[in-house]
């Protein structure tokens, strides 16, 4: 890697980690934490690249960049942040950034992105990017959070912001709870269409009268259709006659953006009957999947921490997990997805008895949510690696002592598919189940093998390769210990 790299970030330990890993590639490296600095070195010609924070002391990284372009068209920067919301990726690609990566960022991933944006340098005769509509206020607070470190929420985040103003329709799948909503409104929130109406299309506006008025309103503007596949066929008709009289008829340029919800897969909807191949065809200019809340974790304590500081902004009491009551809450698959965290957390902030959650009260309000957690308060073992086992199998109050485990399971999923009245629980149940009881089975194998992975192997009956890709893929810790006599 070769050139010289300008670093801004306030954080002293990030510049001095970037500035070493970036010095041992064979780069040059000369790093601040003032923005009028980093500008400085930029006027004077210095630096072949650009990484900055965006919140800093002098200002905003973000809002540098149309500075930076304007004395260095050719000089690629990289926008690093804490604030991994969809408004930061929104803003960070308005602003023309090479790249946008969240904090706490993965060194060899930011090297790899730092040699592209190096080898990849904007030439200077290319023209600098258009202005951009006035970009969304970074305190944007939408109904349910759009804020997510894992991978797959940053991938979304970047599609948002890539097909934000197209004139391509959109479908936002994923299962219930996830948030689709709130990104496919963000395409109206958050675009430069956010002037003109929102109207929402959903299966109680059945009545040739009612898309009508919906398509009056939407002009110019956004019509967000949700869930097209539970609208009877009749109605779905009537809504390609209304696509297809805006592609051809006079009011072409008032056409509103047509964006969609669904469920988890669109298609299968289109091969059940449920959802005319042809009106699928008009809404899927581009499908983003919503991932479930089971498929990132690790997001799951800061959104935890924000639903509850949202909770007390709406008059709620002010509290905190405990860090038991976060090992629990992010150990639960949440099937009900975001929805059912907010949930969560409000019942806590309202029944809490103290400033903190206590681990207990995490578990008896996880009991009342779902079967399958203990149903009562409870010693919970441990694992090889100290960490807390919370589908450990704990006998729930009224269930019989010698009921024997298919019995038991019996009743926790019975109860389960009770919970959803005449719904049914969302996709992918069987891997959400064999993940409940695979992940406890295996440290508590563990834990009796005194982490030695050879004997667990063994005591489970498996090949010892095959226990060591499991271990990885549930990302369970492995501690050896002293075995007990």
């Amino acid at each position: 890697m070769d050139g010289t790299v300008l670093i801004a970030d306030d954080d002293r330990t990030i510049r001095t980690v970037l500035t070493q890993a970036l010095t041992r590639a064979g780069c040059r490296v000369h790093a601040t934490g003032s923005l009028s600095q980093l500008l400085r070195w930029v006027e004077e010609g210095r630096g072949d690249l650009v990484v900055t924070d965006v919140m800093m002391p002098d200002g905003n990284g973000i809002d540098m960049i149309p500075a930076i372009r304007k004395a260095r068209p050719d000089l690629p920067v990289i926008v690093i942040s804490a604030q991994n919301t969809i408004v930061t990726a929104i803003r960070a690609t308005e602003a023309a950034a090479f790249d946008y990566l969240p904090k706490p960022f993965d060194l060899p991933d930011l090297m790899a992105r730092a040699g592209q944006a190096l080898s990849r340098r904007v030439r200077r005769s290319d023209p600098a990017p258009a202005a951009a509509a006035p970009a969304p206020e970074a305190g944007a607070d939408p109904a349910l959070p759009l804020i997510g470190h894992a991978p797959s929420m940053q991938n979304l985040f970047r599609m948002v912001a890539r097909v934000l103003n197209a004139d391509l329709p959109v479908i936002v799948a994923g299962e219930a709870g996830v948030g689709k909503t709130v990104v496919a409104r963000s395409f109206h929130d958050l675009s430069d269409r956010r002037e003109a109406g929102l109207v929402v299309l959903t299966a109680a506006d059945l009545s040739e009268e009612a898309i009508h008025n919906a398509a009056e309103r939407a002009q110019g503007g956004t019509l967000l259709i949700e869930d097209p596949a539970g609208f009877d066929a009749a109605a779905q008709a009537r809504l390609i006659g209304m696509i297809e009289a805006w592609e051809v008829g006079p009011g072409r340029n008032l056409m509103p953006r047509l964006v969609s919800t669904t469920g988890p897969d669109p298609q299968a909807d289109v091969a059940a009957g449920r959802l005319r191949a042809d009106l699928y065809y008009r809404l899927a200019g581009v499908t983003i999947t919503v991932p479930p809340l089971r498929a990132r974790v690790d997001d799951i304590p800061p959104l935890a921490r924000h639903l509850l500081a949202r909770a007390a902004a709406q008059g709620l009491p002010q509290r905190k997990l405990s860090e038991g009551a976060t090992a629990l809450i992010r150990a639960y698959p949440f099937p009900g997805n975001v929805r059912e965290l907010e949930n969560l957390m409000r019942r806590l902030a309202l029944t809490a008895a103290a400033a903190e959650i206590s681990e207990a009260e995490a578990r008896t309000a996880l009991a009342q949510s779902s079967p399958i957690m203990p149903q009562a308060p409870a010693a919970v073992p441990t694992s090889a690696a100290g960490t807390i086992s919370p589908a450990a199998p704990v006998t729930p109050l009224g269930e019989p002592a010698n009921m024997r485990l298919a019995q038991s399971v019996e009743m926790h999923l019975q109860r389960y598919f009770d919970l959803h009245g005449d719904d049914l629980p969302p996709p992918g149940l069987y891997d959400r189940i064999l993940r409940e009881i695979e992940k406890p089975l295996l440290e508590i194998a563990l834990d009796a093998t005194g982490g030695n992975q050879l004997r667990c192997a063994d005591l489970l009956g498996i090949n010892r390769n095959t226990l060591r890709k499991k271990l990885t893929d549930l990302n369970i810790e492995v501690t050896r210990r002293r075995k007990l006599m």
